[in-house]
């Protein structure tokens, strides 16, 4: 069980933005660019996107892609990434990447890895970045604190820390990419949701109010997530302006 596997859920029902894993930007559709991202990971050993929709399965299949079925019934990412991880018991570390993010970092994918892998006391990992303080009034972008040590002392859509004195607080957003001891992933997808989840709605507190401990790294990018038919335009912009993307 010390296998490292990204699995990339991705759904084609969406209430803003239907289908989108399958939208072509550049000659490729989306899924297919989140794919290689992941494949280029020094960590990896296993990539799997998985899905509960046919055409998805054909489409990543079509670029020599692994997919794997799951439920329709799931109702969340961590529950379909579980069903596929629980057929797989060579997997000791998962990484949950998004479908929605084709211009992640390999090198953030492997630092999400690296630290679920190689810190003992990490049960997940994730990323954050620097904002500034209007960013952070925004309770669109889910902020984080941390401590010394780079651990999350807490996740909010309000502005935290609270500014009682001005100048002193660096303030960072979360971006939305997981990495999992199986266990710690065995425990998210069982546990009741929590107090502090159901009111944020966030499902990382649910970790952090049963003493999960979620390590994070600081990177520099400003992630573009497909939403919305503007994020296409926009992420099809940015592979125009940049052919080595």
């Amino acid at each position: 069980m010390n296998k490292v596997a990204i699995i990339i859920p991705a759904r084609y029902g969406s209430s803003r933005l239907e289908g989108k894993p399958l939208i072509e930007v550049g000659g490729k559709p989306i899924i297919q660019w989140v794919y290689e991202k992941a494949k280029a990971s020094k960590f990896a050993d296993m990539v799997i996107v998985a899905t509960d929709d046919q055409r998805i399965f054909d489409c990543v299949k079509s670029f020599g892609g692994e997919v794997e079925m799951t439920s329709v019934n799931h109702k969340c990412g961590s529950d379909r990434i579980m069903e596929v991880v629980s057929r797989h018991p060579e997997i000791g570390f998962i990484c949950n990447l998004q479908g929605d993010e084709p211009l992640i970092k390999s090198e953030s994918i492997d630092s999400v890895i690296q630290n679920v892998k190689e810190d003992d006391l990490a049960d997940i990992s994730t990323l954050i970045r620097p904002i500034t303080p209007d960013e952070a009034q925004n309770p669109n972008l889910v902020k984080c604190v941390i401590d010394k040590n780079g651990f999350a002392l807490y996740f909010s859509r309000s502005i935290i820390p609270f500014e009682r004195n001005q100048g002193i607080a660096q303030f960072y957003g979360h971006l939305g990419i997981y990495g999992y001891k199986r266990k710690a992933l065995e425990s998210m997808t069982t546990l009741d949701q929590t107090p502090l989840e159901k009111t944020e709605s966030l499902e990382q507190l649910r970790a952090l109010e049963n003493g999960m401990k979620i390590k994070t790294s600081i990177v520099n990018f400003v992630p573009v997530g497909i939403d919305t038919k503007e994020d296409v335009e926009k992420f099809k912009n940015i592979i125009l302006s940049n052919s080595s993307i």
